[in-house]
């Protein structure tokens, strides 16, 4: 199919059997060719001014028209040479410096030349790519702060992990390359099924998808209350097909002696008339019969398909509760447009102690509230709501420095480590004993203090 990518369209059939970091060049019809490796000789570079202070960018410099670069592209000539004919055209080329001038052909190469490299994907470029291009659906999660989570969830092989997430399936896929296809993942999904529309670009074998489980938050209420069940599970799916089957055979013998009427009576006029037209509507007749028993296979087929996927959903549900039920989750990460609080405080039910959690949010303000409630909930230690601060450099010879733009923020985490939970005592009655332990000298000292 074709691939269309920043004003550029292309075919990929042609790169099927290269390596990855395979450079390709963009020819007529949209197919690739690899590039060929040549060294660029520019001498035009060589002469350069001293600064760019008497340059004024009034869109004269150059002498090439929008007309004649188009030209330039219908007869066919490569992107390399039109750059090099922009470079001889413009008027202040010669008076910028040699920083300014690399600029500028990298620019004009960019917008040229039709070449595209091939990369291996994985978690650090498909979250740059959609925190650049569609921030929105992955709620602005920045890749630095995607990185902190995976650490601070201790994410690594061989754990099960619960992760809750409405970024597109990227926090689920960068999981799931963190642990590279060994342990289990429990993806908890709202409405009706799991995005994974980011989880697909990584390329991951089957092989990751065997321990991959979802479960929906709907249900997570009822799992807990110990009410969960499953809507009338059949032991096995070929026991609805043979009924249906049945049911299917007894129109079968309906319909077949409907059409014994029909062609009896279809006879008996046809010998009223003449031979050549009985024949006509014996096969007439036929035709209709194979037409129907045709369609009556592929609605017995559709049914068993549907029946088949139902059951393996329905025990594919099963098997994901009772991993749940066991409550020994090794961390839990939540990403989700929802407020953080009902969903980390059922959730966390699921995990195991002394296992670490992580909570994403956009806005502190939801976070604080969540932070709050944990303490008067207790069961949960080494709280931090932390936020990531990030800006990048620029690192090239004789002009590294920090970019002029920078992300203005990237969210907030809530961290922690889960412990038992003592439900017996309330956190009330642990202060009067905790105040009760202190040294009558220390107490003495706090109330003079106050007073």
């Amino acid at each position: 199919r074709k691939i269309i990518f920043e004003k550029q369209w292309f075919y990929l059939d042609n790169a099927i059997g290269h390596i990855y970091g395979t450079t390709f060049e963009v020819t007529s019809g949209g197919n690739l060719q690899p590039k060929q490796e040549v060294e660029e000789t520019t001498p035009e570079t060589k002469e350069a001014g001293t600064d760019n202070r008497n340059i004024v960018d009034d869109g004269k410099s150059q002498k090439l028209t929008h007309d004649d670069i188009k030209a330039l592209k219908d007869k066919g000539i490569k992107g390399q040479e039109i750059v090099q004919q922009l470079i001889e055209n413009s008027t202040t080329f010669r008076d910028k410096t040699e920083f300014a001038q690399d600029k500028y052909i990298k620019k004009k190469k960019k917008k040229y030349e039709a070449v595209i490299t091939i990369v291996k994907p994985s978690t650090r470029i498909l979250s740059t790519m959609y925190y650049a291009r569609e921030p929105g659906k992955i709620n602005h999660l920045r890749y630095d702060t995607l990185a902190q989570m995976l650490t601070l969830g201790n994410v690594r092989a061989g754990n099960k992990m619960i992760v809750m997430e409405t970024c597109a399936g990227l926090v689920l896929g960068a999981v799931m390359e963190r642990m590279g296809g060994y342990g289990s993942i429990i993806q908890m999904y709202p409405g009706g099924g799991p995005v994974r529309a980011a989880t697909s670009c990584f390329g991951f074998p089957k092989l990751f998808f065997n321990n991959l489980h979802e479960f929906p938050l709907s249900k997570v209420d009822s799992l807990l209350s110990g009410t969960f069940s499953t809507e009338t599970l059949p032991s096995e799916p070929e026991d609805n097909v043979l009924v249906e089957e049945e049911s299917n055979g007894s129109t079968d013998e309906k319909q077949t002696s409907l059409q014994e009427t029909e062609e009896e009576s279809t006879t008996e006029a046809a010998m009223e008339i003449n031979q050549t037209e009985e024949q006509e509507t014996m096969d007439i007749n036929a035709e209709d019969v194979e037409f129907k028993e045709n369609k009556e296979k592929g609605y017995k087929e559709n049914v068993r398909e549907k029946q088949r996927k139902q059951w393996e959903r329905k025990k594919k549900l099963i098997e994901t509760a009772a991993l749940l039920r066991e409550k020994n989750a090794d961390g839990l990460i939540v990403a989700s447009k929802f407020h953080p609080t009902p969903l980390l405080l059922s959730l966390l039910e699921f995990v195991a102690p002394s296992r670490p959690f992580v909570v994403y949010c956009q806005y502190k303000e939801p976070l604080l509230e969540c932070y709050t409630k944990l303490r008067e909930r207790g069961g949960v230690i080494n709280l931090k709501l932390s936020e990531t601060w990030l800006r990048n450099y620029q690192v090239l010879p004789d002009r590294s420095h920090p970019k002029l733009t920078m992300s203005g923020g990237g969210g907030y985490l809530l961290s922690g480590i889960t412990v038992v939970l003592d439900k017996g005592n309330s956190d009330s009655s642990n202060l009067e004993a905790l105040k009760m332990e202190e040294p009558s000298s220390k107490r003495c000292r706090v109330q003079d203090l106050h007073c």
